[in-house]
C-alpha cells in the first residue's frame, strides 16, 4: 500500500515541481521580482535604487548606459553590462568602498 501512495504523491507533485523550475520561487526570477543576490535573477542583476529600498531583478545595462563593475556582493545600484560590453569605470578602492565606482557600458571593439 505504501508504494502506491508514494507513486500517487509523486504523480501529483510532478507538475508543481516542473512549474517551479520554469519560473522559480528562489531562482530564475523575472525583472521586477524581489531578490537578494544576482544569481537569483534571469538577467543576472539584482538591483536596488538606494540603501533603504528592496532589491529587485532588473535587466543588465545596455551600451552607453551607466553600470557597475561586477562585484562579489551580487547586489548593485547600477547593473553590470550586457554580454560583450565592458563597464568603463574608475576602479579605485575609495570608489569600491563608497559604492561610487560607476561607469558607462562600452563595446570593447569600438
Amino acid at each position: 500500500v505504501l508504494p502506491a501512495c508514494l507513486l500517487l504523491a509523486l504523480m501529483l507533485l510532478a507538475p508543481a515541481l516542473a512549474a517551479q523550475q520554469e519560473r522559480g520561487l528562489i531562482f530564475n526570477l523575472d525583472a521586477g521580482e524581489l531578490c537578494m543576490q544576482s544569481a537569483q535573477c534571469k538577467s543576472g542583476c539584482c538591483h536596488h535604487k538606494s540603501g533603504l529600498s528592496l532589491a529587485r531583478c532588473a535587466p543588465k545595462a545596455a551600451e552607453f548606459q551607466e553600470c557597475s563593475p561586477k562585484n562579489i556582493l551580487g547586489v548593485y545600484y547600477k547593473c553590470p553590462c550586457e554580454s560583450g560590453l565592458t563597464c568603463d569605470s574608475d576602479r579605485t578602492i575609495v570608489g569600491s568602498i563608497t559604492n561610487t565606482d560607476y561607469g558607462v557600458c562600452r563595446d570593447p571593439q569600438d
